[in-house]
């Protein structure tokens, strides 16, 4: 049977994007954030994508309002309590995802799913944070969600076949993602191959071998990538790049995942890339 109560907890750029391609699935969807001004802006960035999506004639006006009419966005944790799959989206920091998850837990039915959108972290870290790691997974959605169609499902060594399963029919049959199976170990499939690309571009324009353009072009035009690898890491953001190569080193304790001194001077002077205005690249914001 589909699962029909959805529950998002962050809605940031990923927790926005997840509940909105849920909620254009036929979802009900609460979204829960620290705060009511934050829900209000989750609540905003939601309406924005959908009224780009609608600009772009994806949706029409009436998808777009039955689309706003099915989520609804609370401080209040315990409104998820009748939720049948719960998926968090809060920032990539291993003790505030276990933190999240372990109040989750307590609040959710027994026979809910609750997933983690992790890019990095293992699932049986996170999942013994609960008393139900049979029914916990990663569901790692990627940015922005309603655009790409990929989600990495995760099982860790506890996770039952039957939460499989239900994920797996979930994210393919209702949403319509292409989904790829991983093992759980850091980074998964995708993040354990792209970031020491990423971090290696990062070595090149430290080492002065090139400039951050000029590596970008090459790597767009001499191999056809959409982006070139440091435009990809301001999209990313510098700060969660960082917190994922260090998960991966901290994994594989392989030098190709530790973060560049340069990498780590910009996040340590509030240079996170696009968000914050400033990367390696200036995106005009202060």
């Amino acid at each position: 049977m589909s699962l029909q109560r959805v529950g998002v907890i962050g809605c940031g750029t990923m927790g926005a994007g997840i509940a909105e391609v849920a909620a254009r699935a036929g979802c009900d969807v609460v979204v829960t954030e620290a705060t009511e001004e934050l829900a209000a802006a989750g609540e905003a960035r939601v309406r924005r994508s959908l009224e780009r999506a609608q600009k772009a004639g994806k949706v029409d006006d009436q998808q777009l309002q039955a689309t706003l009419a099915r989520v609804s966005y609370t401080s209040d944790l315990g409104a998820l309590a009748g939720c049948e799959i719960v998926i968090e989206a809060v920032p990539e920091h291993e003790p505030t995802k276990r933190a999240v998850l372990a109040a989750a837990d307590k609040i959710l039915p027994e026979g809910a799913v609750l997933a983690s959108n992790t890019s990095s972290i293992p699932i049986t870290r996170l999942a013994m944070a609960t008393s139900r790691p049979e029914r916990v997974l990663g569901m790692h959605f990627f940015n922005p969600v309603p655009v790409l169609p990929l989600v990495e499902l995760v099982t860790s060594v506890r996770t039952g076949p039957d939460v499989a399963r239900k994920a797996l029919e979930f994210a393919a049959g209702q949403l319509g993602k292409t989904v790829v199976r991983s093992k759980d170990r850091a980074g998964f499939i995708v993040n354990a191959l792209l970031v020491p690309y990423l971090l290696e571009a990062v070595r090149m324009l430290d080492a002065g071998v090139a400039s951050a353009p000029d590596i970008d072009v090459a790597m767009e035009k001499g191999c056809a990538l959409p982006m070139g690898p440091l435009k990809l890491a301001d999209f990313i953001g510098l700060d969660t790049l960082k917190l994922i190569s260090d998960c991966l080193y901290q994994e594989f304790k392989d030098p190709v995942y530790v973060a560049p001194p340069l990498l780590l001077r910009m996040v340590e002077a509030g240079w996170f890339g696009r968000k914050s205005g400033r990367g390696f690249y200036d995106y005009g914001q202060g």
